[in-house]
């Protein structure tokens, strides 16, 4: 461990260090109403997460940019330099783990959309006698009407009157496309399907005011198991239509859209800094834990051009045009957060919270191989039905980014373990970054984690309702999509789809700190709850997995 300290910066207001609220909460009770207590080191945690965005972009635009938000950012407090987050790396188990501080197995939740052997079929009224097993889906496809932006709320006049969205996402789930849980017969929203508490929820138990914006109306799973843990969710339809853009029904298919796009979660976030509700339409006050997700950056590894710029990489870890642009782009958005936070007098109550849900891979151009998981798992279905005539499809459900995860039909040892062995048997054909041939082996990946032991990867019992029965780590640089669309995708295990930024600026924490210990995205939980004086304990995650708040000192 190597801690840089330059310059210890002056207790703000009232504030203490956070080490010290830390200890003093060791064997306190959380305040049950009124706010925190009175060793909170801050009154308010705006949480802002990039997607895509690596700690290698993040020192790349700082050494280039020093006078630059960002850089300020960081130079105003705390800077994990060996940040990791959730394993695999998806939005869904990497906000979630910010949100609870437990990983995959603790929470339940392993991706966007997945399988739940144990839950009944969506639209089941009647469940006596049927058969369990059924995909969970946390995507867009749960709205109402997933091609508005509104999610299918019915505003006028979109997508400008989009602030007038509701703050109460769980009212555009269409509740006929949820799974059914068998012991009631009754749907299963995305804040039920959360197996742990989130902050949101310690905060609201301790009478504080809580907000935070994303990508779709599945993610109230962020409520937590109450339901009630985010007063105010904004959570526009990313996957909607793009209304004034020619290249179709998506926001992140052209990334200047992708960027109007955040930029109407921001407005939300300074309604919000302001002491408004993110529609600007009532006073509330400035919550105690709110914040953000960004997309633009995501886009923008992934896309292989945009507006007339080329995306993703030029060499390793060197952004290119398309990727350079968002950086200005994200580094202007926080210079404007961070303004209002200064405009509204909150700077020594305020503590922000940078780092991503996840990173993008391959950082690396040359590293990209495209393959068509289509015709693979179309083949060990194949193979698997030789052997056993009758069978069903050995695959019920997959998830292939740049990682393979397979729920199987038949979990048995000889299933999975024939699952795993087929794929590493296979090699074919799949395309470079200039969508030129390129060969593959053992089915674009290194490692497969099978039955048992992807149980015991995720450190559940095997059997798990919810573990998938194959979880395969993916050869550097592979990208399982079946055209040339994409040059990027995040998922997975390697260091660029894990080694996210972790900065911890403002209220309660010391100037120009450079910490290069091995840290989790899991710890950003307790942290926001020891900064606003509340018990880290409180959460079952934390508790679970004996995650550490972040050492700030």
């Amino acid at each position: 461990m190597k801690r840089r300290h330059l310059r210890l910066a002056a207790v703000l207001s009232t504030t203490t260090l956070l080490g010290a609220a830390v200890l003093s909460q060791a064997s306190a009770a959380p305040a049950a109403h009124g706010g925190s207590s009175r060793h909170a080191a801050a009154k308010h945690v705006l949480l802002i997460s990039v997607d895509g965005l690596h700690q290698s972009d993040l020192a790349w635009y700082i050494a280039r940019h020093p006078q630059s938000a960002l850089a300020r950012l960081v130079r105003g407090g705390v800077q994990y330099t060996d940040a990791k987050t959730t394993n695999p790396s998806d939005s869904f188990p990497g906000m979630v783990a910010q949100a609870t501080g437990g990983g995959p197995g603790t929470t339940g939740i392993y991706y966007d959309d997945t399988y739940n052997a144990a839950l009944l079929p969506a639209g089941t009224t009647s469940c006596k006698g049927v058969k369990p097993g059924v995909e969970v889906d946390l995507t867009e496809d749960l709205e109402i009407n997933k091609a508005s932006i509104d999610g299918g709320q019915g505003l006028k006049n979109l997508p400008g009157s989009i602030l007038s969205m509701t703050g109460n996402p769980t009212k555009l789930i269409d509740p006929s496309k949820l799974p059914v849980d068998p012991k009631t017969c009754k749907p299963v929203y995305p804040y039920q399907y959360l197996q742990v508490n989130t902050i949101f929820e310690v905060a609201r138990q301790a009478g504080l005011r809580t907000a935070w914006s994303d990508k779709h109306a599945a993610y109230d799973i962020l409520d937590g198991p109450s339901g009630t843990g985010v007063q105010d969710l904004f959570t526009p339809e990313i996957n909607s239509d793009a209304l004034g853009y020619a290249s179709g029904n998506d926001w992140t298919t052209d990334n200047k859209a992708t960027q109007q796009y955040d930029s109407y979660k921001v407005q939300a976030v300074l309604n919000e800094i302001d002491g408004y509700d993110h529609s600007r339409s009532q006073k509330v006050g400035t919550p105690a834990i709110f914040g953000l997700n960004f997309q633009s950056v995501s886009t923008a590894e992934k896309l292989p051009t945009s507006d007339g710029l080329t995306g993703g990489y030029t060499a390793k870890n060197v952004p290119g045009p398309l990727l350079r642009n968002n950086l200005d782009y994200i580094n202007a958005q926080i210079g404007a957060l961070t303004a209002e936070i200064h405009k509204q007098h909150l700077d020594s109550s305020t503590t922000v919270i940078l780092s991503a849900k996840h990173g993008q891979s391959p950082t690396d151009p040359t590293a990209l191989t495209r393959i068509d998981d289509g015709p693979l798992l179309d083949g060990l279905n194949a193979a698997w039905k030789k052997l056993h005539p009758a069978a069903a499809d050995l695959v019920v459900h997959a998830v292939d980014d740049d990682a393979m995860l397979l729920w199987l039909s038949d979990r048995s040892k000889a299933a999975t373990d024939f699952a795993k062995a087929y794929l590493l048997a296979q090699s074919g054909t799949g395309t470079d970054i200039d969508k030129k041939a390129k060969a593959f082996t053992h089915g674009g990946l290194t490692k497969v984690y099978a039955g048992a032991d992807a149980a015991h990867f995720f450190g559940v019992k095997p059997g798990d309702a919810r573990v998938p029965d194959i979880f395969g780590v993916a050869q550097y640089g592979v990208v399982y999509t079946g055209g040339t669309k994409k040059i990027a995708e995040h998922g997975g295990g390697h260091a660029d789809d894990l080694d996210v930024p972790l900065v911890v600026s403002g209220a309660g924490t010391p100037d120009r700190v450079t910490d290069t210990a091995t840290v989790h995205t899991t710890q950003i939980a307790p942290t926001i709850l020891a900064l606003l004086g509340l018990n880290p304990q409180q959460l079952k995650a934390v508790r679970e997995e004996g995650t550490k708040v972040l050492p700030v000192r």
